[in-house]
């Protein structure tokens, strides 16, 4: 399931692959339910191939979003509740000890904890079990999609 949940760059939110289309894809919201389609201009990255740098191996992100999971007993992560960046760095490296500190920014994580609220909310919570039941229909899709590098 995570690698048929989609970022688009310069959309706010996560998406859904619905299907494709001729140079294009159609993708639904998981926040709103709307639907809409994602053009071979967009830059259109799936979950399941974005990777968090740690000082030794790039760790998947579907592994780090269940750290995060173990980490708030399956609750959401509010990142207002920090008093600062420092604070939420803190948080993070008690997620996940090995992180880079220097080539993950601020940015990354708070955009990390923001997809984990909205996988959430969508009722995703099983990152890794529904990541390997879904490879195989989304590989068709993978070759049809390209997507650029991951984060």
């Amino acid at each position: 399931m995570i690698k048929t949940i989609l970022s688009i760059a310069g959309k706010p939110g996560l998406y859904r692959l619905v299907s494709q289309g001729r140079n294009m894809l159609i993708v639904e919201s998981i926040a709103t339910g709307k639907r809409m389609p994602a053009f071979a201009r967009d830059k259109v990255m799936s979950l399941g191939d974005i990777a968090m740098y740690t000082t030794g191996d790039d760790i998947p992100l579907a592994d780090v979003l269940e750290l995060v999971k173990v980490k708030t007993d399956c609750k959401p992560v509010d990142v207002k509740t920090f008093a600062g960046d420092v604070e939420m760095r803190a948080f993070f490296g008690e997620v996940l000890p090995e992180f880079d500190r220097d080539r993950v920014h601020d940015s990354d994580i708070r955009k990390l904890f923001q997809w984990y609220n909205l996988l959430l909310d969508a009722g995703i919570t099983d990152f890794k079990e529904e990541m390997q039941s879904a490879q195989k229909p989304v590989e068709e899709a993978d070759e049809a999609e390209a997507p650029a590098s991951a984060e």
